[in-house]
């Protein structure tokens, strides 16, 4: 059986990093829609980054797996992410 291709859903995770405006740090996430999670964070309603918006998306990644993305993102939270992001991705 063949399906459509406009019938096709696909399951998308975005592994993001934010870099805030005010205190120049970063930021990474996960989440399965980007602009909505962007405008989230900008707006104060992220309870991690409420309090030092605005945000300005610097990079991301697409994932067709969660766990994976989740991976991803739990690496780049690590001290050799951290290395990883400031080398490679920023």
């Amino acid at each position: 059986m063949v399906i459509p291709r406009n019938e096709v859903k696909w399951n998308m995770y975005y592994v993001y990093i934010l870099k805030s405006e005010k205190i120049k740090k970063y930021y990474s996430g996960v989440t399965d829609n980007l602009k909505r999670r962007l405008k989230e964070h900008n707006s104060g309603n992220s309870n991690f980054t409420s309090w030092s918006g605005p945000y300005k998306l610097v990079w991301y990644s697409v994932f067709n797996n969660k766990e994976k993305a989740y991976s991803f993102e739990k690496y780049l939270k690590s001290s050799s992410g951290f290395a990883f992001r400031n080398k490679r991705l920023i």
